[in-house]
């Protein structure tokens, strides 16, 4: 059986929509609606079921995509394993503010399990740079969120988070309901390092930007103190904990920030392919456990 194709029929089962799953996969939608009929033609079976709404998986399309999963993590094992037998293998991983504290704790352990001989170096960038090394060529794969300009990379979703507007706990604003930034003029909002990424400082600043703090906020940290002591405005996911004396009021006009695994576009490495399968396994799984 192609791996190729199977490794199409895994982004079909996984994003439910023919067009979402040829975004995810770099290529065009009418090739890959062809590759999944000749899916079902070889194997005599019906995969999926065809709905205006995109595709549903058929008792007979769960089955081939538990076991798909299986064989393709197995493959990238098998490749990974025969490459670092020549010698150590080195995963540099981008991580943007939180994200590695987010998200390395719950997949560490899983992936040392799977790769014992892979060395894994952890690269941290600042709030300048969302891509996370992505762009620079620093690093395989990256932990950020979106939105940022990501044409050229490829991502999957592991968490989406509602963000918030935080302020000093004695701000008038405190306590109300969802804000609206548009309607909020007249504060004063930190800054992002100058050259930053446009979508991504559009989505993480304020509309005003007069009256800025003066020097530019590179962490998460630099950016809560200056609300802190400077009385200024700062956006920020809902659930980020907060230092005493801030609070995180709702903001009805942005939509969730999506915490993301991001690398090249492409054909990734079997490294890369098996860290974001098991850490999108991982994550998944834990999320449904605290469920």
């Amino acid at each position: 059986m192609d791996l190729r194709v199977l490794t199409y029929f895994v982004a079909v089962a996984e994003e439910r929509h023919i067009g979402r799953a040829a975004d995810r996969l770099g290529m065009t939608q009418p090739p890959l609606s062809r590759a999944m009929h000749r899916l079902e033609t070889d194997l005599g079976a019906t995969l999926l079921d065809r709905t205006a709404g995109g595709v549903e998986l058929t008792e007979v399309g769960r089955i081939l995509h538990e076991e798909a999963l299986v064989l393709l993590e197995h493959a990238d094992r098998l490749e990974a394993r025969v490459r670092s037998a020549a010698g150590r293998t080195t995963l540099t991983v981008g991580s943007l503010a939180d994200t590695a504290e987010l998200v390395g704790g719950r997949i560490a352990a899983a992936f040392r399990q799977r790769h014992p001989n892979v060395s894994v170096r952890v690269h941290e960038a600042d709030l300048g740079d969302p891509s996370a090394g992505l762009r620079a060529g620093l690093v395989d794969v990256a932990l950020t969120r979106l939105p940022f300009e990501d044409s050229g990379l490829r991502s999957q979703v592991l968490h989406t988070e509602p963000v918030g507007l935080v302020v000093r706990e004695d701000d008038p604003l405190v306590g109300q309901a969802p804000v609206r930034l548009a309607d909020l003029p007249g504060r004063r909002w930190v800054r992002l390092p100058p050259g930053t990424d446009r979508v991504w400082s559009a989505y993480w600043t304020g509309p005003a930007t007069t009256g800025a703090y003066e020097a530019p906020v590179r962490t998460i940290q630099e950016a809560l103190q200056a609300v802190l002591w400077n009385g200024m405005s700062a956006l920020a996911p809902l659930d980020q904990l907060m230092p005493a004396g801030l609070v995180t009021v709702p903001v009805a006009d942005r939509p969730p920030s999506r915490l993301v695994l991001a690398w090249p576009g492409g054909g990734p490495p079997p490294l890369v392919r098996s860290f974001v399968r098991i850490a999108a396994a991982t994550y998944h799984h834990q999320d449904k456990r605290a469920e």
